[in-house]
């Protein structure tokens, strides 16, 4: 308990020290393992699972509640032969649904709620049995108060950052945690987002079901009206993710190859800025933000060109662009200079606990740093330019205000 009580006012120090030393709008990086037991987002992620194969038991197909265009009428139809009906109206009431039928089959603001108990919550009509059935295993009092002291914290956190003008972009974790982490975040946005946006998730696009994650996402917040805020990576946990598939006997989660996870990055990408020019048709600008967090020069010129063929302009301050500190600076550089929105991306804190965030990400880009090379290459020209030109201290024009 202490350990996260730690973390937590940490993050609420790095939210001030964000909103002092930006431009503009600034940004921390969170993680929600960082702000409470791991092993509760494990348990709700199996919850959401549950509640998608749940679904499809019902509707029969593929895909999540949002694919299926149920409509409430429909669902209580299918439960009419439950012995207890009184609790499947109770159930049915508790149904989040619009003309284009159920949202959700949980009224998943209540993960949010501090006031409201996880273990009765997600139950649901049992149709081999005929009666209502739990899909969380029972939790302890003390497991039910550590998770409210997880939300209690993120909201602290979150409510900070929107008094200060900081977003918040909750990081991505493994696949076995991530359900819960996005389901979170997404809430979150539902409160928060509502004039713009202030909490973003991440997605992980060496992801076989990274598109599909983020369109299905991207399709709750048009439909429950919040603004949607998402930042693409390639992913941190490749080996991990992988080994831990092969040791238990599932199907491996990731992509093939570098090749195939880039035309993921690039498929969510386009999808994203497609759906940008679209609100931005419909006179409602900034509906969607993303940060386009990655080292590989062929992305960012992707993202570059593809902004331009769908008029999406630097300055409609709807798409930034993220690297670590001391890598790629030649990529972020000529980013700003432009207009766009460029950040560096600083990890601060004790060093025993940032060094291994550091090793992750040198491992991750080992094709960033085979690039040093090309990197001191243009250091030398540049110093040879000032010399030729005399100018050796020379500020580039451009406009250097981020969103």
């Amino acid at each position: 308990m202490e350990t996260f009580n730690v973390m937590f006012e940490r993050l609420l120090i790095y939210v001030e020290i964000d909103a002092s030393a930006t431009y503009g709008t600034g940004i921390t990086a969170i993680k929600l393992t960082a702000l409470g037991r791991p092993q509760l987002l494990l348990q709700l992620s199996e919850v959401i699972m549950r509640a998608r194969k749940y679904m499809t038991e019902i509707v029969g197909g593929e895909g999540n509640v949002l694919s299926h265009h149920m409509t409430i009428q429909d669902l209580e139809q299918k439960l009419s032969k439950i012995k207890d009906q009184e609790s499947v109206k109770k159930f049915l009431t508790q149904i989040t649904a619009d003309k284009q039928g159920i949202l959700h089959l949980f009224p998943w603001s209540g993960i949010i709620d501090e006031n409201q108990e996880l273990s009765n919550t997600f139950r649901v009509p049992d149709l081999k049995t005929g009666r209502m059935s739990r899909l969380i295993t029972q939790l302890s009092p003390k497991e039910e108060e550590m998770f409210r002291n997880m939300i209690r914290r993120m909201n602290t956190i979150v409510k900070a950052a929107q008094d200060m003008d900081v977003r918040i972009m909750v990081d991505a974790e493994q696949t076995y945690f991530q359900p819960a982490i996005t389901r979170i975040t997404l809430e979150f946005m539902r409160k928060y987002n509502k004039e713009k946006a202030i909490v973003f998730n991440t997605y992980q696009c060496y992801l076989r079901n990274a598109f599909d994650e983020v369109t299905t996402d991207l399709e709750q917040a048009k439909r429950q009206n919040f603004y949607f805020g998402a930042k693409l990576v390639r992913g941190a946990y490749l080996e991990q993710e992988r080994a831990r598939a092969a040791a238990l006997g599932y199907p491996d989660p990731t992509n093939p190859s570098f090749e195939a996870t880039s035309d993921m990055y690039h498929k969510t990408l386009t999808e994203c800025l497609r759906r940008i020019k679209a609100f931005k048709d419909l006179g409602e600008e900034k509906k969607i933000a993303i940060m386009v967090a990655s080292h590989n020069e062929d992305t960012v010129r992707f993202a570059i060109q593809k902004m331009k063929e769908f008029g999406i302009e630097p300055e409609d301050k709807v798409i930034c662009f993220g690297q670590l500190l001391a890598m790629c600076d030649y990529i972020t550089f000529p980013l700003g200079q432009s207009g766009y929105s460029a950040y560096k991306y600083i990890p601060y804190g004790p060093v025993n606990e940032v060094l291994p965030y550091l090793s992750r990400r040198a491992h991750e880009n080992k094709g960033v740093l085979k690039k040093i090379k090309k990197e001191k290459r243009l250091l030398a020209s540049e110093i040879l330019r000032r010399f030729a030109t005399g100018k050796w201290w020379y500020t580039p024009k451009g406009d250097y205000t981020p969103v």
